[in-house]
C-alpha cells in the first residue's frame, strides 16, 4: 500500500478545476483512495469527493492538493498548519512561487508522493492573536496597513522587550521568508530563501528617517505597538482583512518554524522561481547588449 490513503482537495474560487479533478479522482479510483474536499468546493462544481468541514479535511487528508495559485497554496497552508500532512500544489493560472506541477503533471506527481519519491520543503509561519482574541496565522505576512482617511500607520517594533524603531508608514509588515516575494518585495525588502528561519519586518512608503527592512531571527520576541499618533489599522493576514488595531494596542508576533511542508519533486529550484517571476534581470553595466531584458524561454512546469 502507498502512503497516500486520502487526498485533500483545496480549490481556487473561480478557476476551472475540473480537468486536476477529474485526474486525481481517477487516479484515486485506481488505487482505492479517498478523496475529500470542502462542501462549497464540492457542491459548486459537482465532484464525487466526500464533503466534509475543514478541520477533518485537515485530519484525515495523508495529502492536500491545492488546484489553483499562490493564494489558494497559502490558504492550503493555513488549513493544514502545524500538521505533518504535504501540501501539493498545482498551478491552474499564472506562474506562482509556491505550486510545484501544471495540470499535465499530476499522474506522475501523485504516484511518486505515493512511492515517497519526493522532498519536503518546511515552510515558516507567524502568528499573533488580534483584539477580541482572534488568532490569526500567515504564510506570507501580517500587515498593520492605513485606512484612506485615519491617519498613517504609526507602529513602534520591539524586539526581545527593547524597543528599536518607531514607523510611520503607509503599512508595517511582518513576513515570513515566503512572503519575502511578495508585499514585502514591493516595500524594498530583501529576497530570502525558504530555508532561512527567520522573520522580516518592513514599511510601505515610510514617511520615517529610518526606512530599512528588519531580518530577525525566528527565536527572538517580536511584539507591534500601535501609537497613540497612528489612524486605526486594518490588519491584513496574506492579504485578506481579518481584523483591525487602534491606537494603544500591541501584538506579540510568533514564528513557527515548521508550520507548513510543501511537496517538492526535484523540478525547480527556488532560484529559478524567483528570476522568472520576479523578471529579475542584470545590469547594462555587466550585460552584453544581447543579454540585457532577454527573457529566458519558460518551462511547462508550474513555478
Amino acid at each position: 500500500m502507498g502512503l497516500v490513503h486520502t487526498v485533500g482537495l483545496v480549490l481556487h474560487p473561480q478557476r476551472d478545476s475540473v480537468p486536476a479533478i477529474d485526474t486525481i479522482m481517477d487516479w484515486a479510483r485506481r488505487r482505492d483512495v479517498t478523496v475529500l474536499g470542502l462542501p462549497d468546493e464540492v457542491d459548486r462544481i459537482f465532484c464525487d469527493a466526500v464533503a466534509v468541514d475543514p478541520q477533518e479535511l485537515a485530519e484525515r487528508s495523508s495529502l492536500l492538493v491545492s488546484l489553483g495559485g499562490d493564494g489558494t497554496m497559502l490558504r492550503t497552508m493555513r488549513l493544514g498548519a502545524g500538521r505533518p500532512t504535504p501540501v501539493l500544489g498545482v498551478n491552474l493560472g499564472r506562474l506562482g512561487f509556491l505550486p510545484e506541477i501544471d495540470v499535465d503533471g499530476l499522474p506522475a506527481a501523485l504516484s511518486a508522493i505515493d512511492n515517497q519519491h519526493y522532498s519536503i520543503e518546511s515552510r515558516l509561519a507567524v502568528r499573533t492573536t488580534l483584539p477580541g482574541d482572534h488568532e490569526v496565522t500567515a504564510f506570507n505576512d501580517i500587515a498593520l496597513c492605513r485606512i484612506p482617511g485615519d491617519g498613517l500607520a504609526g507602529v513602534a517594533i520591539t524586539v526581545e522587550d527593547h524597543a528599536f524603531v518607531r514607523y510611520a508608514a503607509d503599512a508595517v509588515i511582518v513576513a515570513t521568508p515566503t512572503g519575502s516575494t511578495a508585499y514585502a518585495f514591493s516595500s524594498g525588502g530583501p529576497i530570502v530563501s525558504p530555508t532561512v528561519r527567520a522573520v522580516l519586518v518592513t514599511a510601505a512608503a515610510a514617511h520615517s528617517s529610518f526606512n530599512r527592512a528588519l531580518v530577525l531571527s525566528a527565536d527572538e520576541q517580536l511584539a507591534l505597538q500601535v501609537l497613540p499618533s497612528s489612524g486605526r489599522l486594518a490588519v491584513e493576514v496574506d492579504g485578506r482583512v481579518d481584523g483591525y488595531v487602534a491606537p494603544g494596542d500591541r501584538l506579540a508576533i510568533t514564528a513557527l518554524p515548521d508550520a507548513g511542508r510543501v511537496v517538492r519533486l526535484g523540478l525547480t529550484t527556488f532560484y529559478e522561481r524567483a528570476r522568472r517571476k520576479l523578471q529579475v534581470r542584470g545590469s547594462a553595466e555587466v550585460d552584453g547588449p544581447g543579454d540585457l531584458g532577454a527573457a529566458e524561454p519558460m518551462s511547462h512546469t508550474a513555478l
